[in-house]
């Protein structure tokens, strides 16, 4: 898997800390993911403040929010 998507959460979630977990297979078969923070920018705060974890496709901006497993990470990238 070629593709490149970023992972919005935050330092001390553990819901962030399980979504980063379910996509371990897929960067190990070349998924890259960038895990963003929100309290990096108030943009991302004020959008993804009570919905964090989001995985988000850098190429086309469609968003996965949390609960995800790997059946809907799949379907992101088809």
């Amino acid at each position: 898997m070629s593709a490149h998507c970023e992972l919005f959460g935050t330092l001390g979630c553990h819901l962030c800390e399980e979504a980063e977990a379910v996509l371990q297979p897929f960067v190990a078969q070349g998924l890259v993911v960038e895990l963003l923070d929100i309290v990096d920018s108030a943009t991302w705060l004020e959008r993804y403040a009570l919905t964090i974890p989001v995985l988000r496709r850098v190429d086309n901006g469609e968003e996965l929010h949390w609960p995800f497993d790997e059946q809907d990470v799949l379907r992101l990238f088809t």
